[in-house]
């Protein structure tokens, strides 16, 4: 028999204007969500997540249940997404542990996980990191094109290669963990981890520290350290636990989806009604031509800039100068003043500053306005954004 007790604390932190991030857990499962997405779409995508992985597992507590509730938590996302223009963009992380049954009636745990939210293993205070972020800088890590101590600062830290909600298909890590009693696991999300290092997050997380003071000091000296971003913890101490009879440690990837395969099916019925060379050079054609407009409008949109809109800072999405009839959108109005911006910055604005995604956009903006205030003999801090769109964070 596998049990464990745990406690659980999400905190907005102390320069988000909302909580974006949702937690759960009980018994048998353990879950962070971290949402991506301007206003409150971010919000929604991570308690749509929470929702439909909860329920899912509860369904079939099974490595199969788990993956399968990401799977449909990821289809209920882009179907919101598609169908409400203000949730435009949303995502989410998601970093699960459930108790799961295996073939032989084994209850063990499973870990599972999209994006960068962490989980780590702490045995006798040392600590071990049991995921592997899904953002741009890990992977060139993991190349070997940047080390550990770059990629904590690159730019392109927060910029996720994977998301629940951002590509019909999803790739999921699927891990058994490997623990004996006593051990604990923490899940977190990146508003923990980006603040407090290794050494810290071992000696906080911890025994003999209780599981609620723990959760508790580990909020708190996120803040302390900046709390620059929402913060939520689960800790989770095992009393008893089995090993998988099969250990898993692999990636699934969800199936394409069922209107893809009756589309396939029906060409296929087409092409007994006609010469199979007339068919072919008709999709051929076809296959082109989509395939033309598909990489246009994913090069027209495919990076952001910062640009004056009427005297303040703003992000849009696209080319500057717009490719054929894709053009650029307007995804965020800051409040920062345009005209209180260094000389140079003013220029590097008039000339557009691009940048690969719309939280490095917002960043960058930030910095501008900070760099303007360092100048300044008055320092007045502005936060806020008042359009919608999705980004990591």
């Amino acid at each position: 028999m596998t049990r464990w007790r745990y406690a659980a604390a999400t905190d907005i932190g102390l320069v988000r204007q909302g909580n974006q991030d949702a937690v759960y857990a009980d018994d048998t499962l353990a879950v962070i969500a971290d949402g991506m997405g301007g206003h409150a779409a971010g919000e929604v995508a991570a308690a749509m997540t929470i929702d439909m992985v909860r329920d899912g597992f509860h369904r079939s507590q099974s490595v199969e249940g788990l993956v399968e509730a990401i799977q449909g938590a990821n289809d209920a996302v882009l179907r919101d997404a598609r169908s409400t223009p203000a949730h435009f963009g949303m995502g989410t992380t998601v970093i699960a542990v459930g108790l799961t049954y295996d073939f032989q009636g084994v209850v063990s745990p499973t870990l599972v996980h999209v994006g960068d939210s962490r989980a780590y293993q702490l045995r006798d205070g040392a600590l071990r990191q049991l995921s592997e972020d899904h953002s741009v800088a890990e992977e060139w890590v993991r190349m070997g094109r940047l080390t550990p101590e770059e990629a904590a600062v690159h730019p392109r830290r927060h910029q996720l290669t994977r998301g629940v909600g951002v590509e019909d298909t999803i790739a999921i890590d699927v891990a058994s963990i490997n623990a004996v009693a006593g051990d604990r696991i923490l899940l977190c999300s990146d508003g923990l981890s980006n603040e407090l290092d290794a050494d810290t997050l071992a000696r906080l997380a911890s025994a003999p520290n209780g599981l609620e003071l723990a959760t508790e000091q580990l909020v708190s000296a996120a803040k302390v350290a900046g709390g620059r971003d929402n913060i939520s913890v689960i800790l989770l101490e095992f009393d008893e636990v089995n090993v998988a009879a099969a250990p898993l440690r692999r990636t699934m990837t969800s199936a394409p989806p069922v209107a893809a395969a009756t589309k396939t099916k029906a060409r296929r019925q087409r092409r007994r009604l006609v010469s199979w060379r007339a068919s072919l050079a008709v999709l051929l054609f076809l296959g082109v031509v989509a395939g033309a407009v598909a990489i246009v409008r994913w090069y027209a949109y495919s990076t952001f800039y910062l640009a004056n809109d009427a005297g303040h800072v703003a992000v849009y999405q696209g080319q500057p100068q717009g490719v054929l009839w894709f053009h650029p959108l307007l995804r965020v109005t800051t409040q920062y003043s345009a005209v209180h911006l260094r000389p140079v910055d003013k220029r590097a604005l008039a000339a557009t500053i691009q940048e690969p995604t719309l939280k490095a956009a917002l960043t960058y903006a930030g910095y501008l306005n900070m760099e303007w205030l360092a100048g300044s003999t008055t320092t007045t801090t502005t936060t806020g954004v008042t359009t919608t769109t999705a980004t990591k964070g």
